[in-house]
């Protein structure tokens, strides 16, 4: 492809990403209206700061390909003759002149390609930049929807053990059970209360999470809707190919790996001269002897110059300097990649975990937990258990709730950070009913 054409094409992207990132291609979203995920990330994508100036850096980028691909400016030369100069063909009163540089075959064509793939590592750490921000929008609505959960977890056991305490009183006074009872279930109540004081606290700095990510100044945000939950499938070889063939922080330093061999390259064109073609046009008067052939006639004159690339031992500096910020390029890549590939080591271990906390808690110990609360009701009416029994059976529950949700939330918040880490979207299947 001709880089007249990429160019072109860099140039199209940027106005549908200007446009976009103006609002012109969709309906605004309310911020006092957020209640899904997609919401979320379209208006973080619409307002973020951070991502705004990821994209002008792009686009300043992009400017710097016509910039580079430019001929110097051309020299205009104008002289005037303090004393005239008598020549045979008459005195000589100003002299006018144009000249262009040409640079060394070659030159133009490696600072071209140098800004061409500097411009595509900075359309890469744009796209890293959205990744990261959407992970971050991601991982604080998770949070919100788990605080939401949590909270509902708490009222519900909160009415639980109101109920229960209750129970208590009636069997005082029927003398079926004992004062300290009434006093276990005041002191559970009173736990539970400040529990969920506590819970509720938590949403203001949930939401400044969110509403730092949103560019938002502040104020409240509606509890979150969460979509229906769906499997992500996760294959560690696609995986893993899909990090080093699409992470943007990888891409962006191929690019720069890129441009800096194409310095390189200048750096080399630095040992052969500029060539210059001019024009030079001398106004002349009539030549004072009468007769004289040519007399008054303007000589012009064609020009031909270049420099003397003479300090070559400052251009060899020049292109070691180049070619050792090739390698450090080279040598980041390396370090990137193999800290990517242990960050999504990490990542997998915990999504896997996760799932495996998710389907042991939802599964296995929440109906568990909550057949065994049933069933020390059961027992204390009839007096086999004492009111400590049942009220344990009811904080083993109110346990496996809250962990089951957290692990409901890692595992989302762990997936979020892996498709920030591969660069795509995982691919995400529902559940059979």
């Amino acid at each position: 492809m001709r880089k007249e054409t990429i160019y072109t094409a860099l140039i199209l992207l940027v106005g549908v990403a200007a446009s976009f990132a103006a609002g012109d291609g969709g309906n605004p979203v309310d911020a006092n209206a957020l209640e899904t995920l997609p919401q979320y990330l379209t208006y973080a994508a619409l307002h973020n700061a951070g991502l705004k100036a990821a994209f002008e850096r792009w686009r300043a980028a992009l400017e710097e390909i016509p910039q580079a691909r430019a001929l110097p400016d051309p020299r205009f030369t104008y002289g005037y003759f303090i004393e005239e100069v008598e020549t045979r063909v008459g005195p000589q009163r100003q002299r006018v002149g144009i000249s262009q540089v040409f640079p060394w075959f070659g030159k133009i064509e490696a600072r071209t390609d140098a800004a061409a793939a500097a411009a595509r590592a900075a359309q890469r750490r744009y796209e890293a930049k959205k990744l990261q921000l959407f992970y971050e929008v991601k991982d604080a609505f998770y949070e919100y929807v788990y605080l939401r959960r949590a909270i509902d977890n708490a009222r519900e056991n909160l009415e639980l053990v109101n109920r229960f305490e209750e129970l208590a009183r009636t069997r005082y006074v029927t003398a079926e059970a004992q004062h300290p009872d009434v006093v276990w279930a005041q002191i559970e109540l009173a736990t539970l209360e400040d529990k969920l004081a506590t819970l509720q606290e938590l949403r203001r700095p949930v939401v400044a999470r969110l509403n730092a990510a949103l560019n938002r100044p502040g104020g409240p945000l509606p509890w979150p809707r969460p979509e229906e939950a769906a499997i992500v499938e996760v294959d560690r070889t696609r995986l893993f190919r899909m990090l080093r063939d699409r992470n943007p922080r990888l891409q962006a330093k191929q690019f720069e790996l890129e441009s800096a061999r194409s310095r390189v390259e200048l750096a080399r064109k630095r040992f052969y001269p500029d060539l210059g073609v001019g024009i030079d046009w001398i106004q002349t008067d009539e030549a004072s002897a009468p007769g004289g052939s040519d007399s008054g006639k303007d000589p012009v004159i064609l020009m031909f110059s270049m420099n003397l690339p003479l300090w070559r031992k400052s251009y060899g500096a020049r292109e070691l300097q180049a070619r050792a910020q090739a390698r450090q390029v080279a040598n980041e890549k390396d370090d990137i990649e193999n800290n990517l590939v242990a960050q999504v080591e990490r990542v997998l271990y915990d999504v896997e975990d996760s799932e495996r906390k998710l389907k042991l808690y939802g599964d296995v110990l929440v109906p568990k937990a909550e057949e065994l609360l049933g069933a020390s009701e059961t027992a204390y009416m009839a007096g086999t258990i004492d009111f400590l029994g049942l009220i344990d059976a009811e904080r083993t529950w109110l346990r496996f709730q809250l962990q089951r949700e957290r692990a409901w939330a890692d595992r989302y918040q762990r997936i979020a950070e892996l498709e920030m880490l591969v660069g795509a979207e995982l691919t995400r299947v529902l559940p059979a009913e």
